[in-house]
This record gives C-alpha cells, sequence and structure tokens, in this order.
C-alpha cells in the first residue's frame, strides 16, 4: 500500500475513533493507540498499516507542535515565577520514581544495566500524552498545570543526561563522570540561553509580525519551530524540549494568536498521526511473556507518579485535591520509554531475554498507562473531592 493510500486509511480511523471518543465522553488519545494496534503489524490482526520514516516523521512533527502549543501558553514571566515548582516537583519525582524503579529492576532483574534501563523506562513521563491530555481538559490555565510543567521540564533535563548513560550501559562502555558532567552544562547552558533569548527577542521580532502575511507566517513559524527542535538533538535535549522552549520564546510576542490559529489544524493532524504510530509499536501478544513485568511496572508506574505528584503539591503549598490531580496528569508515559526500550533492544551488553521482551514491555506500559492516565485526569477533581473533600488551596 502506497503512502497516500496509508494515509488515507489512518486519518479515517482517527476519524471514527475522535468521533467514538467525543459519544463515550473520553479523550480519544487511547482510541487512537488503539486504531494502531488494530491496523499494525502484530497478531492477532492483520497488518494493513506498516511504520515506516515518513509516517514516523509525521508522528514526530506532531509531538513536537504539541509541546510548542504548550509553550505558547507559558510565558517566560510564569515559566520563573514556577522555577520553584520546576526544581521541587523535578527532584520529588526523580528520587520516587527512578527509586522504585531501581528497587522493581533489583526484585526482577537483579543488580546489573538492566536494572537501571528499566528504572529509566518507569521514571519518564509522556510529554505528548500528557500535553495533549492538558489541552484536552482545558487545564493549561490551571494553578497546579505549572507543577506539571515544571516536573515535564525537569525530567527532559534528566532524561537527556540519563540517554548518555543508557548507551554506555547497552553496550558495555564506561561512562565518565567527566563526560556526564560536560553532558549537563551543555543541556542547561542551551535551556539558559533560550530563555534570556526569551527575554530580549519578542520586541525585535513585533517589529516585523504585523507586515508578515499568513502563507509567510506559517513557514517562519515552522522554521523557528523544527531549527529550535533540531538545536535541542544536537545539545543532548529532546527535539520536544527544543519545541517547548520556541512556544515560550514566541509566547510574549504580539504574533502569538496568529501563530496559533495558523498551525491548530497541522497540529492535530501531526498529532493523531503520532499517537496512532504508538499504537503501531504495541504487540498485544507478547502479554504472556511479560505479564509479571508488566503488574509490576504498572504498579510502580502509577502509585508512584501519583506518590510523587502529592507530595511535590503538598510541598508546594497546594491542596490536597490540586496535589491528587498533579499526581494523575503524571501518569501517561510514552515516546522516552519506547526510545529507551528500543536503545535496549539493540544493547549488546545486556541478557538476551531482557533485549527480547524490553520491547513489548514498554509498548504495554505505555498503552495502558496512557489509558490509565488520561482517565484518572479527567476524574482527578471528582476523585479528589470524594477523597479530600473541599479545602482552600494555598499559593505556592
Amino acid at each position: 500500500m502506497g503512502l497516500i493510500a496509508q494515509l488515507a486509511v489512518i486519518l479515517g480511523a482517527v476519524a471514527v475513533m475522535s468521533v467514538l471518543g467525543e459519544r463515550l465522553r473520553i479523550s480519544a488519545i487511547p482510541l487512537f493507540m488503539v486504531a494502531g494496534i488494530i491496523l499494525g503489524p502484530f497478531a492477532p490482526f492483520p497488518q494493513v498499516i506498516a511504520l515506516d520514516a515518513p509516517l514516523y516523521l509525521l508522528g514526530e512533527i506532531g509531538v513536537i507542535l504539541l509541546l510548542f502549543y504548550l509553550g505558547l501558553e507559558f510565558s517566560l514571566e510564569r515559566l520563573m515565577q514556577a522555577r520553584r515548582l520546576v526544581l521541587t516537583g523535578g527532584v520529588v519525582d526523580l528520587v520516587i520514581n527512578a527509586g522504585l524503579g531501581l528497587a522493581l529492576g533489583y526484585l526482577l532483574l537483579g543488580p546489573g544495566p538492566e536494572m537501571v534501563l528499566l528504572a529509566g523506562l518507569l521514571y519518564i513521563s509522556s510529554s505528548g500524552v500528557i500535553t495533549q491530555a492538558l489541552f484536552d481538559f482545558r487545564r493549561l490555565g490551571d494553578h497546579e498545570t505549572d507543577l506539571v510543567l515544571g516536573t515535564l521540564v525537569f525530567e527532559d533535563i534528566a532524561i537527556a543526561i540519563f540517554l548518555g548513560i543508557a548507551s554506555g550501559l547497552a553496550v558495555g562502555t564506561a561512562v565518565s563522570g567527566a563526560d556526564l558532567t560536560l553532558r549537563a552544562l551543555i543541556v542547561i547552558a542551551f535551556v539558559g540561553v533560550f530563555l534570556a533569548a526569551s527575554h530580549i527577542l519578542p520586541r525585535y521580532i513585533d517589529r516585523v509580525s504585523p507586515g508578515i502575511e499568513r502563507e509567510r507566517m506559517v513557514l517562519a513559524s515552522l522554521a523557528v519551530v523544527l531549527g529550535s527542535a533540531a538545536l535541542a538533538e544536537w545539545a543532548g535535549l529532546s527535539a520536544p524540549v527544543g519545541a517547548l522552549l520556541a512556544g515560550i520564546l514566541l509566547s510574549g510576542t504580539e504574533a502569538r494568536d496568529r501563530i496559533e490559529r495558523h498551525l491548530f489544524g497541522l497540529r492535530d493532524f501531526t498529532a493523531a498521526i503520532f499517537f496512532f504510530t504508538f499504537g503501531l509499536q504495541i504487540d498485544l501478544g507478547a502479554l504472556g511473556g511479560v505479564w509479571d513485568w508488566l503488574l509490576g511496572g504498572l504498579a510502580v508506574a502509577i502509585a508512584g507518579k501519583i506518590a510523587a505528584g502529592f507530595i511535590a503539591g503538598h510541598m508546594t503549598g497546594f491542596t490536597k485535591r490540586q496535589s491528587f490531580t498533579v499526581g494523575t496528569s503524571l501518569i501517561a508515559r510514552g515516546e522516552f520509554t519506547l526510545i529507551l526500550a528500543q536503545l535496549a533492544a539493540v544493547g549488546t551488553a545486556l541478557s538476551p531475554t531482557f533485549r527480547e521482551e524490553i520491547v513489548s514491555f514498554a509498548g504495554l506500559l505505555v498503552l495502558v498507562t496512557a489509558a490509565t492516565g488520561v482517565l484518572l485526569m479527567r476524574e482527578s477533581r471528582t476523585v479528589g473531592r470524594a477523597i479530600f473533600g473541599s479545602s482552600r488551596r494555598l499559593s505556592p
């Protein structure tokens, strides 16, 4: 089947799932992934769509645009005010979830590089899934969303450093402290330069943007977004965090509303492809071989994020209900979990059993945590009121 025919089938499938999600009053994110599973290469379903380079590229652009739109909603001033939330939420999340991941890895696999890689898979949340859910549930203006965003930013910086460790563990190469320190400094410097530019450049952009026509505005905006994403990858960060920073850069400009309006359709199209391609990588038939990993991983993944969000929210002055909402908002795993699993699958220094099963485990973990996380995020306020009652919010 040619690429155009594949796209036609994919768009038909996600359109049906979108309507179904609206009828069921649930987010379409897990349904897009289910469509990918049904049409993907794994049994028991006949293969209709194959994950190839063009589809993967469209999906990657989707998550880049999702994070760019998130950045547009958060001005530099708002982010700077939330710097305490970034540090507190990030550190609490790292200690609890990486710690639980290491403990589970030790129980399932024993001490070794496999244990560390499993901890990385379980630690990192999905920026793409969480961002789309925040848009769907209109949570971007909520005070506790700043803590969610801050934790995601901290995670991305942490995982950028961890990727160096993971690559070395996978092939049996030692990673020196000097190398990790240099990587960390590059990542932090990159973020610092972008934030400084977000303070300086908007006034110059505002001088020229009123005269830019729609088509040129779209092209210029995409050039900034994708250029920032490429620079982030060069610096050792992920492309989505570069897009997030580009959004923050442009959030203080007068052109912000025009950019949001002009790129909205492209964002929704590519985001649907992104979640669909997730589903293409999930093999339901592998459940029998990794069920014990999956049960332990799901318990750690869900309980760890809820606990971390609740504790971080309490430490930064949010109510119990708001803190619970933060925790449920961080449950979904996604793109980085799959990336680390694919890295581990080709790791020559790792055990053959681990290499054979880690991708299937990661795919199933992503599917269940994405569905559970989105559902709990939608119902977090209702559940929070039922558990904690109503309470006044303290200023973080």
